[in-house]
């Protein structure tokens, strides 16, 4: 087999190695040809060509985001590193573990104008768990000639041991710094960045490697909650006759169902589900924004609950954050084994256990349901608006709306939806997603410009299908997300392209106006058609629901190549009819 002749390129191949990072994104570049050199020579690791590093980034999340293990994008030295902070930010607030591998120069070359060299150390330090600076190796250039007299011998003998001490203490510096990385990567769940300085020559080859690097494992300490805390909990809980749970993004298949079972038992609690949680009950609200949007103040303090227990990712409704930070619990309690957001401004506790832990250590202990009638008041009010919104979306005119109704309910059973950011997302909110679809969305940092990315990164990995539904501007953002190699034949993408940003419209502003169509809506009449013929997609596209129906009948089947439909929607009348439809469950 084929090595870098350089003993830092060794080091770092044999670690990810034996600590089975095994997904590697590649970028291509000159100064990372060590890395490139090593991961693409041994079969263990799986590796990816992207063009696109902020693309290449993202692709790694969506792979990371389905694999819950640490995925690791490589890049060349210079500004290709800058276009990996997008998916570094989302990985940082979203908890997933990616690895960042930048070729660097050598100090000495750093500061005085050579090429394609920027200041890399400590690049993402505001959104980064870990940041290894690795040292660059000595260069082996005493060596011992033969047939000299001893003292010049017994010289360069003293010499070459300083030179060893010198490089070994580096050696051990890196081992130790790239082992601290991947642990962090793993266990804290989230980005770390290790910054790799390669002198030149950089191509050359081995077929022996010169080092043999340790692994230091994680101290993985099992985290569990005290028996004190777990008693005040019973006891407040038990004294509480309205209790809320609110869940925010939470990967499928991560709480037991016999604990969500006995939620929905108690009528003293309320579980509100977000479309991304990924949990499912009969019992429990979802639709969060369809359910309180037309509640009176008077409704609001109905509701206001005594205890609030929140746990998964960031919490997408504004109408819900609203609600809970003028009417804020007694007590709002958050269960996270890493971290908790003080998101309604009344954060009491933070309980650092995974979910699952905690329900399985404080449930059995609740021995009686409190005397309650705030599940069975609002089961009332969500039948009421479930009837109104069926009511409403039958006759609804042909807009974004009625398309997301249309969408959602021609999903394939044990599917993957993959939903754009700004107003795909709160669209697919208002509706009940099938419980057999897993539902995912970059809500770290809520942006655009990697959902197409994602999207196909989460594609390469699963055998289901995978769908995307994301809106014009995100699609077109993040269009290199396209120049890919490893886009399956099932892959799906809807484009909802209504002319615009389509968020702008819904939120509070003044509409209508050249300085509004200009600079805040983006008005453009762009289309994906020769998009998807250069990267050959089976493209077709519709602008009626009798159309968008008849066309939804053979998307999702078997092709030969990946499907784009894109969906025209009327960008002057979408926003209106979102206010027809709250009006009309109020």
């Amino acid at each position: 087999m084929n090595y870098p002749n350089i003993p830092l390129a060794q080091t770092v191949i044999q670690l990810f190695k034996l600590k089975k990072v095994k997904h590697i994104i590649i970028s291509p570049g000159s100064r990372n040809a060590p890395l490139t050199i090593g991961f693409t020579n041994d079969p263990f690791f799986k590796c990816y060509s992207i063009v696109d590093e902020r693309c290449a980034a993202f692709f790694a999340i969506g792979i990371a985001q389905q694999l819950d293990e640490a995925v690791a994008v490589v890049c060349t030295s210079g500004s290709a590193l800058l276009n990996y902070y997008p998916a570094v930010a989302e990985a940082f607030y979203s908890d997933v573990p990616l690895i960042v591998l930048s070729a660097d120069r050598p100090n000495y070359l750093i500061g005085i104008g050579d090429g394609q060299t920027i200041n890399q150390k400590n690049v993402f330090e505001n959104h980064i768990l870990y940041s290894a600076n690795l040292k660059l190796d000595l260069k082996d250039e005493h060596k011992i000639p033969e047939n000299e007299e001893l003292p010049i011998l017994k010289s360069i003998e003293g010499k070459l041991e300083r030179f060893l001490g010198f490089q070994q203490s580096i050696q051990s510096h890196n081992e130790e710094e790239i082992n601290n990385a991947i642990n962090k990567a793993n266990f804290k769940k989230g980005p770390v960045h290790i910054n790799v300085p390669f002198d030149e020559p950089l191509y050359e080859l081995t077929n022996k490697l010169s080092v043999k690097p340790k692994v230091i494992e994680a101290e993985a300490r099992k985290k569990k909650i005290e028996n004190f805390e777990l008693q005040h909990c019973i006891e407040d809980w038990n004294d509480a006759s309205k209790k809320m749970i609110l869940v925010g993004v939470n990967p499928p298949n991560q709480i037991e169902q016999r604990w969500l079972n006995d939620l929905a038992m108690d009528d003293s609690v309320v579980v509100f589900t977000e479309t991304t949680s990924n949990l499912h009950h009969k019992d429990f609200f979802a639709s969060i924004d369809k359910m309180i949007a037309p509640l009176t103040d008077e409704e609001f303090k109905q509701l206001q609950p005594d205890i609030l227990i929140t746990f998964g990712g960031l919490i997408i409704s504004k109408k819900v954050k609203a609600f809970l930070r003028q009417y804020q619990p007694k007590q709002h309690w958050h269960i996270d084994d890493n971290k908790a957001n003080n998101t309604f401004f009344c954060l009491e506790k933070h309980i650092e256990v995974h979910p699952n832990i905690f329900f399985t250590d404080f449930l059995p202990k609740i021995t009686h349901f409190v005397k309650s009638d705030y599940k069975t008041y609002w089961e009332s009010i969500k039948q009421m608006r479930n009837k109104k919104h069926d009511e409403f979306t039958k006759d609804a005119v042909f807009s974004d709306f009625k398309v997301f109704d249309t969408l959602l309910k021609s999903l394939p059973n044990d599917s993957i939806l993959q939903v754009g950011n700004s107003s795909a997302v709160r669209y697919v909110q208002l509706f009940d997603v099938n419980p057999s679809v897993e539902v995912f969305c970059n809500r770290g940092t809520s942006g655009i410009d990697g959902s197409t990315s994602t999207a196909i990164g989460c594609a390469t990995v699963r055998d289901k299908q995978t769908i995307l539904v994301t809106g014009d501007l995100s699609f077109f953002y993040d269009s290199n997300a396209l120049w890919n190699n490893y886009i399956p034949k099932n892959f799906r993408i809807v484009v909802i392209n209504n002319g615009g940003g389509g968020i702008f419209r819904i939120l509070p502003g003044h509409k209508n106006t050249d300085n509004f169509d200009y600079y805040f809506e983006t008005k453009h009449e762009l289309s994906a058609k020769q998009l998807s013929k250069m990267y050959n997609f089976e493209y077709s596209q519709t602008d009626s629901d009798k159309q968008l129906k008849l066309k939804l009948k053979t998307f999702f089947t078997e092709s030969d190549t990946p499907k784009l439909l894109e969906v025209f929607t009327p960008r002057l009348i979408n926003d209106e009819e979102l206010l027809n439809y709250f009006n009309a469950i109020k």
